[in-house]
């Protein structure tokens, strides 16, 4: 798959990635850094309850209110507190939020997995990646498909 599709100008998006494992974080983050000229931000949530009180400018991020929305969430679907399954209930429910597409990264290939995610408003659902190489090749696919194919409403 070309990075270049010629019909619009490069715009590049902010992440913000909910998922429990340290190790998934990290690796998403080296990932996204070799699609840099996509993305401008990638940002991290332990979990669903720290990604909803950044969303919402809670708790530890109350004065964070100069950071924009992300252009892009990439949620888990297993977490601790409040899993992601619920996180797309409590987005869609919320005005300021529901119009930010989420996108499903997981382990789960399991049927009912995806279809509750995508009728709670997840806009894509992916398998995680086996290998680094893989991760990689899906990160660059994600930022290219939300920058040069699709439009999304600026945050």
């Amino acid at each position: 798959m070309s990075d270049s599709i010629p019909d619009r100008p490069v715009r590049q998006i902010s992440i913000l990635v909910a998922d429990d494992d340290y190790d998934d974080r990290s690796l998403f983050e080296d990932a996204a850094e070799e699609s840099s000229h996509l993305i401008k931000r990638i940002e991290f949530a332990v979990d669903g309850v720290d990604l909803l009180d950044r969303l919402k400018y809670r708790g530890s991020y109350a004065e964070m209110t100069d950071i924009p929305l992300p252009d892009i969430v990439m949620l888990d679907l297993n977490m601790p507190r409040m899993d992601g399954k619920e996180v797309l209930k409590e987005m869609e429910k919320d005005i300021s939020l529901k119009s930010i597409p989420v996108v499903i990264m997981s382990t789960s290939s399991c049927e009912s997995d995806i279809s509750d995610t995508y009728e709670n408003g997840a806009r894509s659902y992916i398998t995680k990646p086996l290998t680094f190489e893989e991760l990689v090749e899906k990160v660059r696919e994600i930022a290219v498909y939300w920058t040069k194919v699709v439009r999304t409403k600026q945050h």
